[in-house]
This record gives C-alpha cells, structure tokens and sequence, in this order.
C-alpha cells in the first residue's frame, strides 16, 4: 500500500492498467462538417414530409387497435383474443406498423436466426435497449405481448395499442400493482402456448449500447426457457446517439435509409438453481447476449432516475452527487478546508437556504442554490448541518480514511439506549453511504440491518463501522475509490471521470480492483 496520500491511499493513476471501461450511461453524438450539411439538407427535404406521413399512419392504427377489444369485458380481455377480431385486427396492426416504421427510413429490418415458437420459448428478452425506435423489435416477433406502465394508457393511440396489445400494466403508485404484474406474467408464461410471447427489454432503461445494464428478474421469475434476441443498428449515426428523442426522430429520418438487425439467438434453457433463482437466471442470460454483442455486462441499473452499480448487497451511484457539489463549489473559488462547519455530534441542527450561504461564504445566488439542492431538505426546506459538514469534510481531502469516517461515526451515532457508549444506527448509517456514496436509502438501511445481524444490538459500533468502511475486501475498496478518486493533472476539477480506472464505471464492468462476492 503507497504513502502516497492520507490514510495510506494512493490516487489511482488513470494512465496505467487496462483501457478505461466504457460508460453505459454517456450518449454522445459526433457528426463532422460534412455530416452536418448532409444532415442539415436532407433534414429540410426528407424529415418533415417523414414525420408527417408516420404521423398519420400513427393515428390510422388506432381503428384498428380500437376494433379488436371493441365490446368485449374485462373478463374477456384476461383471455388472449381469437377469431376475426385477431385475423383483422392483428394483421392491420402488423401492417401499419412496418409501413410506420418504412415511412420513418427502416426500409430494411434483418433477421438472423429463427424465432422460436411460443411453446419453446413463451418468453423473447431484447437488448441493448438504445432508443425509442427498439418497438420495431415487435414487427420480426409478430406482435408479442409487452409490459408497459399503467400511465401510457392516458396517451392517446399509445393507449389504444397497448389495449389492443393486451399489455401487461404497471403502475409506480401502486405497491400492489409489481406483485400483481409477477403473478400475471408467470400465469401468462406457464400457460402451455395459450398466450402469445411476453417480450421484455431486461435493461428496463436505454443506454449508449456501449455495454448491457444489469437486467432486471421480471423476465425470468416464471423460470421458463426464453430467448435472447439482439438489437444492432448498423448506421453510425445509431451507434452513437439514443438521446435526445426529438434529435434522434429528426435525424433518423433524415437519412436515405436506415437499417436494423434483429437476430435471435437459440433458446436459454434455464437450469433448476436459475430456474429458482430469477436474479441468477437474469445475470447468465445479460452474460450471454453481452459475449453475442461483444460488449461488456456490467452491474449498472437505474433506481428511479438514479444510475447506480451494485457492489455486493449495496447500491451505489455512479456519480455520486458529492462530486457535483465539489464542482459548484471549487468553480465558486470555495475551499471546502476553509470553512468552520461547527456540527454538534450527535445532534442535529437544522438550517435554511440563507444560513447555508452565511456559513459557507457563498454570495451568487445561483450557486447557493445549486450546492443548497444536494442535500435532503425536510418539510420546511431546511437541512440538517451535519449533512453539510461531512460532505465538506470529504470534499476538502485533508483527512485520511480512517478520520473521515470517524467524524462520520461522530456526527451521526446516537447514545446506546441499553448500555454506556454510541452507536450508529440505520438512520445515520443510510445518511453517510448517501451522502459519501450516493446509495440509496433503502439499500443502505437493508445493508445495516445484515450487518447488525452479527452483533446482540440494532446498531454499528465505531470499530465495526471502521471495519466495514475501511478493511471489509469489498467495500473498504468501495469508500476508498469514491473518496479518494483518480488522479487529475493540476488546474483541473478534481472530480474524476465516471469511465476512469478505478471508477465506480470500473467496478461496475470488473476492471476495478474490487473482489466480486460468490454468484455475483
């Protein structure tokens, strides 16, 4: 271990070791001078006859989508639609659909491999997903059944075609609605080719197709055999760009033609451990189209808005907000070393926007509210001081490891209530992996129930608070990579880049030095 830097920790150098992994969650757009007059003149000949001419197509699906389930009760709908209604209705769909598409530039949609019949595999899982056009997937897999948010139904046409599709809903304000989903999912999964396929983007958010996101269990809980099928747009200007959707419509129909491959790999058959375990079945699946695409399978999810990896059984961000404030702040000329944070231990103390700004020094409104927005606010739009205090004193660098997370056990622990000393409990525990790791709470509150788990109280002692954040293999790695980050060459932000070595992008792809837990 290097004296390099306090605590023993030396900067990690992002010039040695291998390639910096890429970053799934970057969308980056690079077109030259050329392509930009090419683009600039085809866009005002090809894009708006385009867009309008899809646009209309868009809204002669609806009679179509409308006929299908016209009538029928929602009893009925439990069951898949047969007779004339899916002759007519699902081929005019179909049909629509792919001139939709053609209207758009797709004038080619390639297929390689053979799609599997619903009896071999009830369940498809498409990835990367990349962008808004990836529903063409549906055109090649004849209108497989998909799972949508229980919003879209609101939106017009959007909402007739997931009706039409007999989509499975689920709703973000209704606990029950996930439990629901499950079990929808499995009876429709395990019904003997009764229903159609289930088709499901595993990632459950875009990416730059750079590497796949950790896919989520929905696809895999019923424990039946699916198949993967790849998504690849050979244009360059797909390679690059799935963001901003406005830019992305304008674009792609701004090209001559746009081209998609769709290929389908041969069915996973899930062994009886994967078939039990969907996390494990989900993970072997993500690896398997990841070596297909050549890319790499990292740990990278979404938790809300929040891109995350997970280390072990906690979550963590992938830029943690701590690292935005240091640019506010340093761009503001403030030193975080400079500044008498004055927290009481073990106490809270409350402070509004205004306080904040005296006791930190800052005068630009602007920056007083952006550095202010970091942190929790409560009901009255106050935070807690302590909160304040820890982030400058990770941000000022002075302190080593082993007294950084010392004044974080000072801050937060409370009194033992059943005997002499203090103890941290999972409210100050939660508060310092988010505000030091930009974990979310939920996560980091189950994290110290499992810990607690070994010692007779419901909370951490200043030694096994040090013994987790310091010399635990896995996450001892964890605090020191994020508050200790790579090197930057001097008159440069500090604040390192989420795809250098020895980044948290690192860990997530495992070219990090953090040791992985068995069947992670």
């Amino acid at each position: 271990m290097s004296q390099g830097s306090p605590g023993g920790w030396a900067p990690l150098d992002p010039t040695s070791g291998p390639p910096a992994p890429p970053n799934p969650f970057v969308h980056e757009l690079h077109l030259s001078r050329l392509q930009r007059v090419k683009f600039c003149l085809l866009g005002a000949l090809l894009a708006p006859i385009r867009v309008l001419l899809a646009f209309i197509v868009l809204f002669l699906l609806w009679p179509f989508a409308w006929l299908q389930v016209a009538g029928l009760t929602e009893e009925q709908l439990q069951e898949p639609i047969t007779g004339w209604r899916k002759t007519v209705c699902h081929n005019g769909v179909l049909g629509l659909s792919r001139l939709l598409f053609f209207l758009l530039g797709f004038l080619r949609i390639r297929v390689r491999g053979q799609r599997a019949s619903r009896l071999q595999a009830p369940v498809l899982v498409a990835a990367p997903h990349s962008t808004f056009f990836d529903p063409i997937v549906l055109l090649p897999c004849d209108l497989p059944k998909v799972v949508s948010r229980a919003e879209n139904l609101s939106v017009p046409v959007i909402g007739a075609l997931l009706r039409f599709n007999q989509a499975i809903l689920v709703s973000r304000h209704d606990p029950a609605s996930r439990r629901r989903v499950v079990e929808e999912v499995r009876r429709r999964a395990t019904s003997g080719g009764k229903w159609p396929q289930v088709l499901f983007f595993p990632e459950g958010t875009c990416s730059n197709k750079k590497a796949l996101l950790k896919f989520k269990p929905g696809a895999f809980i019923a424990g039946v055999p699916v198949q993967p099928v790849l998504i690849r747009y050979p244009n360059s200007l797909h390679q690059r760009l799935s963001s901003p959707r406005l830019k992305v419509l304008w674009l792609t129909a701004s090209q001559p033609c746009s081209i998609v491959d769709v290929e389908f790999l041969p069915v996973y058959q899930p062994s009886p451990e994967e078939s039990r375990d969907p996390t494990l079945y989900a993970n072997n699946v993500q690896r398997v189209m990841a070596q297909a695409l050549g890319i790499p399978a990292t740990e990278c999810e979404f938790v809300g808005s929040l891109p995350v990896i997970v280390v072990g059984r906690l979550k963590v961000a992938l830029e943690p907000q701590l690292w935005e404030l240091g640019k506010v702040l340093r761009k503001a000329g403030l030193s975080p070393g400079c500044v008498d944070a004055g927290a009481e231990p073990g106490r809270s103390r409350m402070i509004s926007q205004e306080e904040f700004a005296r006791q930190l020094q800052l005068s630009d409104p602007q920056t007083v509210a952006g550095a202010f927005s970091y942190f929790q606010q409560d009901a009255k739009g106050l935070v807690d001081f302590r909160d304040v205090a820890l982030a400058l004193a990770a941000l000022d660098g002075g302190r080593s490891l082993e007294e950084l997370t010392r004044l974080a056990f000072e801050l937060f622990a409370k009194e033992h209530t059943e005997g002499p000393g203090r103890l941290l409990y999972k409210d100050g525990f939660s508060t310092i992996l988010h505000l030091l790791l930009g974990s979310p709470r939920p996560a980091a509150t189950t994290l110290h129930a499992d810990l607690c788990q070994a010692g007779p109280s419901q909370g951490l002692s200043l030694c096994q608070f040090q013994n987790f954040s310091l010399h635990d293999p896995l996450y001892g790695k964890l605090f020191s990579t994020y508050l200790r980050p790579p090197h930057t060459p001097r008159g440069t932000s500090q604040t390192p880049d989420a795809s250098s070595r020895g980044s948290p992008t690192a860990l997530a792809n495992g070219t990090g030095q953090v040791p992985k837990q068995k069947g992670d």
